[in-house]
This record gives structure tokens, sequence and C-alpha cells, in this order.
């Protein structure tokens, strides 16, 4: 970006092409003159020609340039920073061995959750956010942070087996509200992500959920899947990690008291497409305001301009005193 302190002096390169005219009008007084400035007789198409009628111009050049220094041109970088208390969000996802059902398309429920809950941080690059893992107890995948990248990386790192299985929603929730415990954004945002069918842990999800309340965290409780009969992977003590059909239900209810104890929303996405617009919906809804700084730093150009005029102007005076400027 280009700026001049003193604009008006542009207007002056006005007087430029007045003075050309003038002299152009002007009575020659040696006719039979062969200065520096006297093209006629030359051969037109000879090098030599052609480089008298550049000298000629830059006397002219010289002058434009000190005029255009003389206005202060100067050269701005602009700069920005962002002034955002953002959201602190803390994502609790299910890694129950029920979330390795593959009703949603495009893998198993844990594959697309682990998909879409990457594409929501990468959105959000402005605020804190941390994963909770859960399935017969819980446990902190990733604190709250704005090192994006690795979470990221965390995210894709969480699988069935980081936890003795089970589904613990209580424990779940309220390992992720006691991570926003210490927040102090306006904002607090527990997501939490699972089949929705709770038979573990030590606390109860409408707990957990009172608990979100009193510290002001606000749930959105998502439930995945739909109950179908789906091939399972279970640990079996004789033979070993295999794939079994069950019967793979969902329980919306304690998701529905939970959002709504706590301010949220309940949302239900029995496919990847429709989880990935759910959490485009709270991408929506948990957006805090933004301010950026904008800033510029600006860099004086006169000083060169006029040292390249008085280039100029040197090279036009070495240039009549040199054979080749001259007509013969």
């Amino acid at each position: 970006m280009i700026r001049f302190e003193y604009p008006w002096l542009l207007l002056l390169l006005l007087a430029i092409p007045a003075l050309l005219a003038w002299r152009a009008r002007r009575p020659r007084t040696r006719p039979a003159a062969v200065l520096w400035g006297t093209v006629a007789g030359l051969p037109a198409p000879g090098l030599r020609s052609r480089i008298v009628q550049f000298a000629r111009v830059l006397p002219w050049a010289a002058l434009a340039l000190a005029v255009i220094a003389s206005a202060r041109p100067q050269q701005g970088v602009q700069q920005s920073e962002v002034d955002s208390r953002g959201v602190d969000i803390v994502l609790a996802i299910d890694v129950s061995r029920s979330m390795s059902a593959g009703d949603m398309g495009g893998g198993t429920r844990l594959d697309v959750a682990r998909n879409t809950a990457r594409d929501f941080v990468r959105g959000r690059p402005h605020d804190r956010i941390g994963v909770v893992g859960f399935a017969g107890t819980a446990f902190t995948q990733c604190p709250l942070t704005l090192d994006h990248e690795t979470l990221v990386s965390l995210i894709e790192s969480l699988d069935f087996g980081l936890a003795e299985d089970g589904t613990a929603i209580g424990m779940g929730l309220a390992t992720a509200v006691q991570r926003l415990r210490e927040s102090r954004t306006p904002s607090k945002v527990a997501v939490l992500l699972t089949d929705g069918e709770n038979n573990r842990g030590a606390i109860d999800p409408l707990t957990a959920a009172d608990l979100a309340k009193a510290l002001g965290v606000k749930v959105y409780a998502i439930l995945v899947g739909r109950p179908s009969l789906e091939p399972v992977t279970v640990d079996d003590p004789v033979m070993g990690r295999r794939q079994v059909m069950m019967n793979v239900g969902v329980d919306e209810r304690p998701l529905v008291e939970i959002a709504r104890r706590t301010g949220g929303r309940f949302f239900r996405a029995g496919d990847a497409s429709t989880l990935s617009g759910v959490y485009s919906e709270i991408d929506r809804l948990e957006r805090a305001p933004i301010r950026a700084l904008v800033y510029r730093e600006y860099r004086d150009l006169g000083p060169a301009l006029l040292g390249l005029a008085a280039a100029v102007l040197a090279f036009y005076s070495l240039s009549l005193s040199t054979w080749a400027f001259r007509a013969p």
C-alpha cells in the first residue's frame, strides 16, 4: 500500500507536459547547432538515434522523480492482530465397543466421530479446545489448548481399548466439566457424543449435568447411530478379539435431559452427513465476538526516489560528454 504525505505536490507533475510543449514551440536560436537534443539528420532506425532520443527524456524523468519524492511517498505494511476471548470447548467422545458399529456410513461410529471432530477443531482457530474420551471410565486425551495441530493428532489417536469397556456417560461429562472448571471465558461448552446407553461409572449422567449447570457449562449432547443389528468388535477371553453380531441400541433420554438442564441442545445423528451438520450448527451457535486490531507501518520512499533522480541526472551529464550522444 502506497500513500503520499503531501499528495497535493503531485499537481506539479502537470507542469512537465506544459514545459515540454513550451519548449517544442520555442523559436530555435541556433538552427544549425549539433546539440545533444538535435536528432534531425540522424539515421532514424539506428541504435545511435534511439540512444539520443532516450537521452532527451532523462532530465524530465529526473524532474518527475524529484516531484514525486517531494510528495513523500510511503509504503505501508498492514499488520493485524486478533483480540478474542474465544470459547473454551471440551469434546467428550465415547470410545466404547458399541461405537464400533458401522451403521453411519464412512466407517465405524467412532471413525465418523473422529473425522467430524477434527473438522470442527480446524474451523475454530481462536478457541481453546480439549478432548475427553470415555468408555467404562473417562480420561483426558488433551487438555484445553490452542495447539490445534497436536489436538487433531490426539483426536485421530482415540481408539477402542484406551479404557475398560462400557459406557460411562456421567463420568465422561464430569471429566469434561472438570477440564472447564478453571476457565475464565464467558462461554464454556461441552460437546458430549455417545451412542447413549449408560451402563457404567460412579457418576450418574444427570448428576454430571447438574455439576455442569453449577459451573456454567453448556452441554450439546449428540446421539449417534440408530438401533440395528451390527457387527461389533469384542474381546473374548477365550477366542480373542473378534466380531459378533449384536443388537446395538441407543438411548436418547439421558442426553435430552442433560441438554435441557444445562441450557444446551440435543441432536440426533444417524449418519455421517447429519453428524457433520450437527457440528456445523454448534459451530454457528457458539461464536464469540472477534475484534481485529489492524495497524500499518510506513517506510518513506522519498530518499530512494531522490537518489534515483540524482543517478538519472548523473547519467545525463555523462552523456553530454560522450561522443555517442552527439550528432555527427
